[in-house]
């Protein structure tokens, strides 16, 4: 039977391993099936143990779910929104979380990935996954939000965190701190002439992803009245015989110590919640190699489920909505 006055808020996010024993299943989820090497399991599970086996994700991205359905159920608009989840590489599987909207006889749905800039390669997937089930099985019409990372909401929040995080610094190093802003690294594709195209969408690299992260760098340090150093970077790059996108946020670092830099802050912008990605890659590897080049390292707090941030959320989905009934 179908619920033409409910809509569904499908929350999608990347997945992880639901505790040590499942990280050989997801990793090898996320390869395409294809099992990891003896060494680079066991390197990928010192790095779960070393922030002491946290896996975090799959509940915050429920809490961000509900914590946004329940701001969008406070406006009299007659209709009842209800959280779905869905992960790409753990259960519940962005499949499963369809067969729920199916069942409980959602007609209308909004799609958005814990993303806020979008690439053929990341949040494009998750859209794609969902359209190729519905093709198959039937299901809800859908909207997408595909990216916020210009919408004025998240750029006021990663203001504040920003400014927070240079806060945290001792006095004698802030007026000389640099702000890196940090995405997740892609896979590119190096032709003949030396250009980087993405391997997906065959843009070169300086494409919408690119310019997502740098957009909001630039409208955040607007926001805060010029930020003195700032610059953007990638994290996180895969295992694959591909290149992927530079610079590294490491070498970012070692470059603005040279520069004379006396701290840098870290603005994982295009991450929403904690992960090995944040909670290793710069809690551990990048804050030693600050130290090792001898000056000061500060993160921003991630957004995780915040109430600011569910606030910018409801705000990014509700336009949408509205934008979608128009």
């Amino acid at each position: 039977m179908s619920d033409p006055t409910s809509v569904g808020v499908f929350v999608m996010a990347y997945g992880t391993a639901s505790g040590p024993d499942d990280i050989e299943r997801y990793y090898t989820d996320i390869r395409g099936g294809r099992a990891p090497s003896p060494e680079h399991l066991a390197q990928l599970k010192e790095r779960y143990a070393a922030i002491d086996n946290a896996f975090p994700l799959l509940d915050t991205t429920r809490a961000q779910a509900q914590g946004l359905v329940d701001r969008l159920n406070t406006d009299a608009d007659g209709r009842i929104y209800r959280a779905y989840p869905g992960m790409k590489h753990s259960a519940p599987f962005i499949a499963e979380g369809l067969e729920r909207l199916r069942a409980d006889g959602i007609t209308e749905a909004i799609g958005i990935v814990m993303a806020p800039h979008w690439s053929g390669m990341s949040v494009e997937t998750y859209i794609e996954r969902v359209e190729q089930d519905i093709e198959t099985n039937g299901g809800p019409r859908f909207t997408f939000v595909r990216e916020y990372g210009s919408h004025l909401a998240f750029v006021r929040f990663l203001a504040g965190r920003v400014s927070e995080a240079l806060d945290a610094l001792d006095p004698g190093v802030r007026a000389n701190a640099a702000v890196i802003f940090s995405a997740h690294s892609l896979p590119v594709r190096t032709l003949e002439d030396g250009t980087q195209r993405c391997l997906r969408c065959d843009c070169e690299a300086a494409c919408r992803y690119d310019g997502g992260l740098r957009a909001t760098a630039n409208l955040v340090s607007a926001e805060l009245g010029g930020l003195p150093f700032y610059t953007t970077a990638w994290q996180s790059a895969g295992r694959t015989a591909d290149p992927w996108w530079g610079p590294p946020v490491e070498d970012v670092i070692v470059q603005q110590a040279r520069e004379g830099r006396s701290a840098v802050v870290v603005c994982s912008a295009g991450f929403v919640a904690d992960h090995l990605e944040v909670l290793y890659d710069l809690d551990i590897e990048a804050k030693a190699l600050a130290e090792e080049a001898g000056i000061a390292f500060s993160r921003t707090r991630m957004p995780n489920a915040d109430p600011e941030y569910l606030d910018v959320l409801a705000a990014v989905v509700r336009e949408r909505l509205i934008g979608a009934r128009a």
